[in-house]
Order: structure tokens, then sequence, then C-alpha cells
């Protein structure tokens, strides 16, 4: 199968690490340094056991860098990078090709679909971990499972359908734990309560993921953005299952409980963060049904603080 991975950071990095011995994989950055490294040495992967596996896989810095087609298209970048994104997976999806998201929050999977067509979009979510190291470099923070499903209206295509089928059975191969979901607008709200959950809080409290379900204080203002986010899905008619939602972040921050999230790492670095399409986009949703989100409104607010006095920071 020939992949192309949209965002080469942490994720991306992993999911080539992990897919180029079973596939041929390349991944598309903007990083120049990055691809240099990738190129020259391969991605340097080490896994949860500390040992190291160098992957062979190609970096392109430019779309018309690309000379065939992708059956696959993972995109992993940032949600303000969606659209751009799209258009690249435009020009490189082979025509019976699929587009995937595993991006944070929501609105994804609606604009990839819209320049790609519902017919060769599909989503995912993961709770896999990782960190970027460095150029070329990414560790493997930790293990979760991936769910796909179809676009809206498409779960019922058996064209999408054997598509997507065959995507998990690829990730399962290589030791991405991979299922295969029906209610694709469940399955991205339940990726958002994870968000939620866990990125906020790690990116104001400099703590790793797991220190939410470990410490009384963290893991109360973790339940109580958690609840706001079902309240609001729930008012929107999202169907979330009889699955306890605080228990599964709980356990996410578990399996992940070395992870730094994606949004301590933009923090971090001084870089813009995803926070208007996780918490943010509770409060906005909220406001559609009436139902109140003042701690996400909270958390919105801190963050993009943070971003805003990121050359002040002491």
């Amino acid at each position: 199968m020939e992949i192309l991975i949209i965002g080469a950071g942490a994720m991306g990095g992993l999911f080539g690490a992990m897919l180029g011995p079973f596939a041929q994989v390349r991944l598309c950055t903007t990083n120049a340094e990055h691809a240099l490294a990738i190129n020259r040495d391969g991605l340097l992967l080490t896994g949860m056991d500390g040992a190291l596996r160098r992957v062979p896989v190609t970096a392109l810095t430019d779309p018309a860098q690309s000379d065939r087609p992708a059956d696959l298209i993972l995109v992993c970048t940032k949600a303000r990078s969606t659209e751009a994104a799209a258009q690249t997976a435009r020009q490189l999806l082979a025509e019976d090709g699929l587009t995937l998201t595993l991006q944070n929050g929501l609105g994804n999977l609606e604009r990839i679909a819209a320049v790609v067509g519902p017919a060769r979009a599909a989503a995912g979510i993961t709770a896999q971990a990782a960190t970027l190291l460095g150029p070329g470099r990414v560790r493997h923070a930790g293990v979760g499972p991936t769910v796909l499903a179809a676009a809206p209206g498409q779960s019922g295509q058996s064209g999408q359908g054997g598509k997507i089928a065959a995507v998990a059975e690829l990730f399962n191969r290589a030791s991405v734990e991979t299922r295969i979901a029906e209610d694709g607008e469940a399955l991205l709200w339940s990726k958002l309560i994870v968000n939620v959950g866990i990125n906020a809080l790690t990116a104001l409290l400099r703590a790793a993921n797991g220190a939410l379900a470990q410490v009384p204080e963290c893991e109360r203002l973790m339940a109580q953005a958690v609840a706001e986010a079902v309240a609001v899905g729930q008012a929107l008619g999202v169907n979330l299952g009889p699955e306890d939602q605080l228990d599964r972040v709980r356990q996410v921050c578990t399996l992940t409980a070395a992870n730094r999230s994606s949004m301590l790492q933009d923090i971090l670095r001084g870089r813009p963060t995803e926070i208007d399409v996780i918490n943010g986009a509770v409060v906005a949703k909220g406001r559609e049904v009436g139902v109140a989100a003042p701690v996400n409104a909270l958390l919105t607010q801190l963050i993009q603080a943070l971003e805003a006095t990121a050359s002040q920071r002491i």
C-alpha cells in the first residue's frame, strides 16, 4: 500500500515508523531539517522499552516532489493546517484512495471531505502517544487502541467499508491495535472528550498525562471539563453510548502516563495550540444548544493567555 502522511510531527512520525516496515511510506513536512534527517538516516524510533529502531522512509517538503499517487493519506497536521492538507490530499490521492484524519478537535473531517469528497474521507482516533525528540527522531510514549469510521453518510457504502477494513488490517499487522466503528460522529466526540480532559490541563500544569489520574486536585478539574463536554455532546444528540467517559479518559491517562500531550509540547515550544477546536469547541457547541461550559471556557482563556505571553515567559 502506498501511504502518504501529511504532517510529520510526533504522531505522524510514530505512524510513519510503525507502518514503514509494512508499506511504502512517505511523509510530507514543512520542516526542511526534519526531512533532511529522515531522508539521510531514516526515522529513528525510540520504543516504549527504550530500544532504538531505524526505519527507512522518504520525506517530502513539497507535494510536487511526489511521483506517484497514494492509496492512503493520513492527515496528522494541526487543525489550523487542515485546509492546506486537504488540498495536498486532493492532488496526491489515488482515484480510489482514502484520506484518513487522525487529528484533534472537531471539524477536520468535514473540511477534508469537502475537498476530496465524502467517499474518499474517513475519521480516526488513536490513543497511541508520541513525542518528537528532534529532526528525524520520535519516541513512542504510550500505547492504546485506534478506531476508524467512515464519513457521515458513507458507512453503508461497501466501497469505503472495504478500504477502511484494509487500513485496519494493515494497522493491526503493524502492531497498531485497530478496530472499526459505525458512528463517525460519536467516534470524533469520544476523541474530543479525551482531549478536553487532558490537553489543556497538562499544558497549564506542565505535567505528563499520568498526573491527571494520580493527583486528586488534577482529577477533579479533569472530571469537571469532561462532564461539560459530555453534557454538550448529549444535548447535540451525539450517541456517546453507555461507556463512562471519565473512566475512559482516566484509562488514557494511565496508558500514556509518561507522555507530554500535544498541547503541552506546543506550549513548551512557544507554538500556537489547538485549544479553539478542543475546549473552545465545547464552549461554542454548548452555546448552540444552551448548555454552559464554564470550566472549558476558563481553560480556553488560560491557554490563550499562555500563548499570548509566550515571549514574556519567566
